[in-house]
């Protein structure tokens, strides 16, 4: 028997936000290995088990992912890491790749376990659900994400304003991630559109150094930290009737 790769989703940094089955898989005889931008760097995953007051096992592995949009460094980076893995995949042993947030939403987990399993297909990969940042950061700042029959885009801000441009119409609400690179120009964009007052600004949702800034436009100039998003709220969308279901055409 091989053992399963196992995607533990951590939640986006409060310890009681792991759940039940994630917390199992901890106390598990699993091989742990967590993310980490660098050799001998952090990894935000391993420090949402820490605050939990679970021991890190001796044998606990670092795999290197860098900060990179390079697509050749990091497919170096997925092999290698799975290079680092199958061996006790194939020796029977389960690993457990702690992930923050959840495992299904823009986690790096998603490449590891493809090219594991280019490496060895019978090896079993099962994902554990975990809360994404945006759902902790609309908790924490009781912004509803979505009511009845909203529409909700998530959306990596790196996309560019033309992109949200487009989806402006259509949604809602959006959930922008990764804003620090266009904090600046997404503020303006914000007030050009008179939606200023309708975003909240969160930065390490559930850790212990959360930060919540509803006065989105006093952030301009400032340099946030990687782990940000805004939540949107979009008053003016133009929809509708809804009928069971389906959009109601205009006669």
């Amino acid at each position: 028997m091989k053992g399963k790769l196992i995607a533990t989703s951590l939640g986006p940094g409060d310890a009681g936000l792991i759940t039940r089955k994630a917390w199992q898989v901890l106390q598990s005889d699993a091989l742990w290995c967590y993310p980490v931008r660098r050799k001998g760097g952090t990894s935000h995953a391993l420090g949402i088990v820490q605050r939990a007051d679970v021991a890190m096992p001796a044998d606990a592995l670092a795999l290197v992912f860098p900060m990179t949009h390079v697509a050749e460094v990091l497919a170096r980076a997925w092999a290698r890491a799975a290079d680092q893995i199958v061996p006790t995949l194939q020796s029977g042993r389960d690993v457990a790749f702690l992930v923050e947030g959840d495992a299904s939403t823009f986690s790096t987990f998603t490449y590891l376990a493809r090219y594991v399993q280019n490496l060895d297909a019978e090896i079993e990969v099962e994902i554990i659900a975990g809360v994404p940042s945006f759902n902790a950061a609309a908790a924490s700042t009781s912004f509803p994400l979505a009511e009845t029959d909203d529409t909700v885009a998530i959306v990596p801000a790196g996309y560019g304003l033309d992109e949200l441009e487009r989806l402006l119409p259509h949604f809602d609400t959006l959930v922008l991630l990764k804003v620090k690179p266009l904090l600046d120009s997404l503020i303006d964009w914000l007030v050009t559109h008179d939606l200023v007052d309708d975003a909240v600004f969160v930065e390490k949702a559930g850790a212990p150094e959360e930060r919540m800034v509803r006065d989105v436009a006093s952030l301009k100039g400032e340099k946030v930290n990687y782990l940000s998003l805004m939540l949107v709220r979009n008053p003016n969308r133009e929809r509708g009737e809804i009928i069971r279901g389906c959009k109601k055409k205009d006669a």
